[in-house]
């Protein structure tokens, strides 16, 4: 763990804050270099990007707090947390609720600027992967987003002085913030390829949602969560994020097999 890079009194230079203006500024870089090949002005994608940032960082902490409601009763101002525990930042994060917001907000403003909704959606897909490259390898240097115990090789202890070691002791687990760092070099490369090769709009943002449906459903079953993030269900116990990964499949294929059959209608017109 290295939750910090410097320190000067209540204000911090935090791992997973460094890391997640690094993957900021390369996902800006990416659009940048993409749109030098479309019709798109490149301010209008830089207005688009700042919508998405933070929009998705307001969605994630705001389903942070609902999801842990419970820990501000009584200190409600620590629901925006600008010093908690000594120190500047954003604490506690749901990277569901960053996408729902984030989406939601850049689909308004394209849809009020009257651009190509899926087009621009497909354009900015492959840049999740470099987030969640990026922003999980600050989880892990952050002792946040943590897995469950392993009596595999590659299990990772964390210091007595952090949240995995409280909750699981000096017990190896799952370094699931690393899985997921490589799930996103992976899911970049592959969405890279695709839009540049993609057959007809929405492909990409179809896939995206697909493939990061099924991969955040996966990784559930090795990352701990408290009990408040898990409801009973004919005797499982999932958590609120595989509902929402259901949600985001069914969302991804609609995407998809729509502008799919719309596509093959095209080709089929055009023989």
């Amino acid at each position: 763990m290295f939750p910090e890079i410097l320190s000067l009194g209540p204000f911090a230079i935090r791992s997973y804050g460094l890391m997640l203006i690094i993957s900021v500024l390369l996902g800006i870089y990416y659009v940048y270099k993409m749109s030098k090949d479309t019709e798109f002005n490149f301010n209008e994608l830089l207005t688009i990007t700042y919508i998405l940032v933070f929009g998705g960082i307001l969605g994630a902490r705001l389903f942070y707090v609902l999801f842990h409601i419970s820990e501000f009763q009584g200190r409600w101002m620590a629901t925006i947390n600008p010093f908690g525990s000594d120190q500047f930042g954003i604490a506690g994060l749901n990277l569901y609720g960053g996408v729902i917001v984030a989406v939601i907000g850049s689909f308004l403003y394209i849809r009020f600027k009257k651009l190509p909704v899926l087009r621009l959606f497909d354009l900015f897909a492959p840049t999740i992967g470099i987030g969640l490259l990026f922003t999980r390898i600050g989880c892990f240097l952050n002792g946040c987003c943590f897995g469950t115990p392993t009596d595999l090789a590659w299990g990772v202890s964390f210091p007595t002085d952090s949240m995995p070691f409280y909750v699981f002791g000096s017990a190896h687990l799952h370094p699931a913030q690393l899985y997921s760092s490589l799930y996103g070099l992976l899911l970049f490369v592959y969405l890279h390829w695709r839009l540049k090769h993609k057959f007809f709009d929405g492909q990409v943002i179809g896939l995206l949602f697909m493939i990061e449906s099924i991969f955040r459903y996966a990784i559930e079953y090795v990352r701990y969560y408290e009990e408040a993030m898990h409801f009973s269900f004919f005797g499982m116990q999932p958590t609120y994020n595989h509902i929402i990964s259901i949600m985001l499949f069914l969302l991804g294929l609609t995407f998809y097999l729509t502008q799919y059959l719309k596509y093959k209608s095209v080709k089929s017109a055009e023989v």
